[in-house]
């Protein structure tokens, strides 16, 4: 059968030729938010001024330059290397051509030795070719070796090509100098947020102590220059709401060649406040990248100062009878600045505001704990000032807790004698996790936190309950027991259940990884969206993703042997592309597939699903879709007497789906 326009009910073609592969910057042009973000051009601009900062990074630079023209271009100048205009070996055209038409063509790929950046922001070799693509007009030149090149683009593509002379006597000696025009036609709003780029260009000079960044205005004749000598210590002290009730704490620590575990070179600087009243300052950057969503250096820099401290109350027995310490309690008064240089670090997205690599929570947190343990007990008064206010937070959240757990009646439900339930009565802090699976659930029982994590094992694929009346619901013993566990009555989308009764404020789908996982997901997530709508309104809902794949990678340049995750079939393609890029030869890795969760140890599956620090847990929200719309699409999919209006739909929008990988 002949597909159907469904406005027009004509015959829609599906052929060879109905297929478009998009090339060069075109990706770019067709789905800018995938790449950037398109509020406004500010990350285009940082793509740019990014690539000067890692040449300063790497040494080859002290000046930053960055210059807002009144024709609405914006130049950023540097004195490192210069990017190399020579013909590039395989592909026979100039190399600084490449780095700006081509996706994924840089020089940061190669992590080992010989490579040109041991420790950047760069990752995905997209940066400044997005940059391009979204320009009416960019202009490179680069100064190298004696001699000057200069070409300029359009729109991304080539429209004076390289030029090539020797330097001038009015001519820097090295660096290179871009200027873009962004495209308003991409962006909201065609102006440079200041602040912003103010804060950005600031934290630059901060993070690389004797390097200047200078920032000029031709439109309001004005010129910034920040150069600091003091580093994060009098950034934080003068970003500061309030004044610290013990002495800064700071630090750095780096692994040296006799590492065991991470390479040379990888490691943090941070510098730490304590404060009891006003919103914590908290600022975290990757190879001087500015991760605004924070990432697992955060989380590893969260875990050092709660071991640090917890042991130090431990040690002076200061915790009152009945309180328990969670990280969040230490955490909630710190104000910070946390600089953190990762060899190979995976970011989430392009934009890159969340740093995702697992090993640096145990990077950051490895050299954090020690060195404020040290403190700690070197300043009692202090570490005893600090414990404190950990205690006095831990108390304010105990019996915000208690408030929500009282019920209304005399009646309690007996919970189900398969829950695996945690041991804290905090609300907003449990979670609980339903596991497909009794094997699964073994070793999610044992690999959780016991503190604040539940299990609860389903056994084989849970009832389709699009179209189960709501008090039919009970005779399905898994059903019964969720909404017995959760502790909130099935309900519609126009009622107003009884919240009170809410056990955790995290309810999260633990599926296998495969085909049958997803299937068990869709079926839950049906179950909650029909009889218990009010827990995705209120953002209780979560889909926790297991990986498929295990990769055990060899010691490759500096990156010593690790064991690396990939979810899907995509992320395990994009890890050996690396992995080969890193020049470990075809075959010397070896990769295990997860079959179910069961098959995973319990310190796999902390590790990689139930840690909050390094898990992915995806929140459930209706997005751009009203109730009604998501409603008629879920009876499509779900509905018994559907079956024609299913086909049809996977013939209109199955060619059109989208993998997020």
């Amino acid at each position: 059968m002949p597909r159907m326009n469904a406005k027009t009910a004509t015959p829609v073609a599906y052929s060879e030729s109905s297929i478009r592969v998009l090339k060069g910057l075109e990706p770019v042009k067709q789905r800018p938010g995938m790449y950037t973000r398109t509020d406004n051009p500010l990350h285009i601009i940082q793509e740019v001024l990014d690539n000067a900062a890692d040449e300063a990074l790497a040494g080859h630079g002290k000046k930053i330059a960055v210059t807002l023209h009144t024709d609405g271009s914006v130049s950023v100048e540097d004195d490192g290397r210069g990017i190399p205009f020579g013909l590039h070996p395989e592909e026979k055209a100039p190399v600084v051509e490449l780095v700006f038409t081509r996706l994924h063509a840089g020089g940061k790929f190669d992590k080992g030795q010989g490579g040109a950046y041991s420790f950047s922001g760069g990752l995905h070799g997209v940066g400044v070719s997005v940059t391009n693509a979204l320009s009416t007009r960019l202009e490179v030149t680069s100064y190298r070796e004696g001699q000057v090149a200069r070409l300029a683009f359009a729109a991304g593509d080539v429209v004076e090509t390289l030029v090539v002379r020797p330097r001038g006597d009015g001519d820097r000696k090295q660096g290179t100098t871009v200027r873009a025009w962004p495209d308003a036609k991409y962006f909201e709003s065609s102006a440079l947020p200041m602040h912003e780029l103010v804060h950005l260009l600031r934290s630059k000079a901060v993070l690389m102590p004797g390097v200047s960044v200078t920032l000029i205005n031709e439109k309001t004749k004005d010129t910034q220059q920040w150069l600091y000598k003091g580093g994060l210590r009098d950034y934080l002290m003068q970003t500061l709401n309030g004044e610290p009730v013990i002495p800064l704490f700071e630090g750095e620590g780096f692994a040296d060649k006799q590492h065991d575990t991470f390479a040379e070179g990888e490691g943090a600087t941070w510098a730490v406040a304590f404060t009891e009243d006003g919103a914590p300052v908290r600022e975290s950057y990757v190879n001087l990248i500015p991760t605004s969503a924070g990432g697992t250096h955060d989380s590893g820099l969260r875990d050092g100062l709660f071991n640090a401290v917890k042991s130090f109350i431990e040690l002076h027995a200061l915790l009152p009878k009945g309180v328990k310490l969670l990280p969040e309690d230490v955490f909630a008064r710190a104000s910070y600045v946390l600089s953190a240089k990762v060899l190979d670090p995976q970011f989430q997205g392009q934009i890159k505001e969340r740093l995702n690599s697992r090993d640096a929570v145990r990077l950051v947190s490895s050299f954090v704990r020690p060195t404020l343990e040290l403190w700690l007990n070197q300043h009692v008064d202090y570490g005893k000032k600090l414990a404190e206010l950990a205690i006095k937070a831990a108390q304010t959240r105990q019996k915000a807790g208690q408030k929500v757990e009282k019920r209304k009646g005399s009646g309690v439900a007996v919970l189900p004698g398969k829950l695996t339930d945690c041991e804290s009565k905090d609300i907003a802090h449990n979670e609980v996790f339903l596991v497909e699976g009794d094997s699964a659930g073994g070793s999610a029982k044992m690999g959780r936190n016991k503190e604040n994590q539940a299990i609860l094992p389903l056994r084989g694929k849970v009832l389709n309950t699009w179209e189960v009346e709501r008090d039919r619901l009970f005779a399905n013993n898994e059903i019964h027991d969720i909404s017995v566990a959760v502790g909130v009555d099935p309900h519609g989308p126009n009622d107003n259940p009884d919240m009170s009764g809410l056990r955790y404020g995290k309810v999260c789908i633990l599926s296998d990884a495969d085909v049958d996982g997803s299937h068990i997901q869709v079926l839950l997530l049906t179950l909650f969206f029909r009889h218990f709508p009010k827990l995705i309104e209120n953002g209780h809902v979560f889909v926790a993703r297991p990986p498929l794949f295990r990769v055990d990678a060899p010691a490759r340049g500096k990156k010593p042997a690790s064991k690396v995750y990939a979810l899907d079939e995509g992320e395990l393609v994009a890890i050996l592309d690396k992995l080969r890029k890193d020049g470990v030869g075809e075959g010397k890795w070896s990769i295990s597939r997860f079959k179910g969760l069961g098959e995973m140890s319990a310190e796999q599956l902390w590790d990689t699903t139930l840690n909050p620090d390094t898990r992915r847990l995806m929140p459930v929200q209706l997005g751009l879709l009203d109730f009604a719309t998501t409603e008629g699409l879920i009876t499509q999919l779900m509905g018994k007497g559907e079956a024609a209006a299913r086909r049809e739909l996977m013939e209109l929008h199955g060619d059109s789906i989208e993998i997020d990988v």
